[in-house]
């Protein structure tokens, strides 16, 4: 069996310093570490459970096959965080039919990313009689 210890997202972006400012900065994810020089250095960032690190440069956006997921603890108020910072929203928040509360925003090379609310009486978070 493979005892993984840690994950991370690997983004080479198509131009670093807009990521760092969307992800920093937009997002306000923390930084856990930079490493290297320059505009192409490297930055990993804190994505709850896992990180999230942006480095080198690609020529090309990513495939639109990527995507990210991440929780958040009130999609209403993300959302009006992140319209009122400029984040591209591709879908305002909306209960889907499986009960989570998901919006939809994209990073600057078009990387959809799915913000989710796990509402509190969602099975993921509430089993009667456990």
């Amino acid at each position: 069996m493979v005892h993984v210890l840690s994950s991370r997202i690997l983004l080479h972006p198509v131009d670093p310093d807009r990521s760092r400012a969307f992800y920093g900065e937009q997002l306000g994810l923390a930084v856990q570490r930079e490493f290297g020089t320059g505009p192409e250095r490297g930055t990993v960032y804190f994505l709850g459970g896992g990180f999230l690190e942006l480095s080198g440069r690609s020529e090309t956006p990513p495939s639109p096959a990527l995507q990210l997921w991440l929780q958040v603890e009130d999609a209403d108020a993300a959302h009006e965080e992140l319209k009122a910072k400029g984040v591209d929203i591709v879908r305002p928040p909306v209960k889907e039919p499986w009960g989570l509360i998901e919006m939809w925003i994209a990073d600057p090379d078009g990387t959809r990313i799915v913000l989710v609310e796990t509402p509190l009486d969602h099975p993921l978070r509430y089993r009667p009689g456990i």
